[in-house]
């Protein structure tokens, strides 16, 4: 990579660099990967979603915005990609088609290097309201300040450091008393 910021990329990227692109998907891809890993509990539903966002933002090429922060835009859009595949899988599940794994399945299929403790914290962020654990997996995955998880979900940065502390809590004392 040149050093070249976020913004410089995506201004490349408006002009037909598809170099400028490829910098932005190695800088960016494993970050969305994972925040769409810990949402979905599913790896190749998480790739489907961060392709999807890589096409839509290929797709939309030279008419792209100006965006001022490209991470929270990353981030706003793994969102939504993640939020439309869980509406697909909703509407299978009520259909009856598809069985879906349950939350000990998902947190036995450990991404390469998590530690050996992520199966219990997996399976307790899984059991926490879905707002806190948008916040947990986007601070802790994407990597996101408070202020950025605020634009990406549409909050304060305050309401997003509470529901971060008050995800962490509840963590705690579900792992604490699964110990006991």
């Amino acid at each position: 990579m040149d050093g070249a910021t976020d913004s410089d990329l995506i201004e490349r990227f408006r002009r037909g660099d598809l170099g400028a692109f490829a910098e932005l998907y190695d800088r960016f891809g494993d970050r969305l990967y994972r925040v769409a890993w810990r949402m979905l509990a599913d790896p190749t539903a998480a790739e489907d979603a961060v392709q999807e966002v890589f096409l839509a933002l290929l797709k939309v090429g030279s008419r792209l915005e100006r965006i001022e922060d490209v991470a929270a835009y990353l981030f706003c859009s793994i969102r939504r990609a993640v939020g439309r595949l869980q509406q697909r899988q909703s509407r299978w599940q009520q259909l009856g088609d598809v069985e879906c794994d349950d939350i000990e399945t998902a947190a036995q299929e450990r991404e390469p290097g998590d530690s050996p403790c992520s199966e219990r914290v997996l399976k307790a962020l899984h059991q926490l309201p879905s707002e806190q654990q948008e916040v947990v997996i986007l601070k802790i995955e994407g990597d996101l300040t408070f202020a950025e998880i605020g634009v990406v979900l549409g909050i304060s940065p305050n309401t997003a450091a509470s529901r971060y502390r008050y995800a962490l809590e509840k963590l705690r004392h579900k792992l604490r008393d699964e110990r006991e």
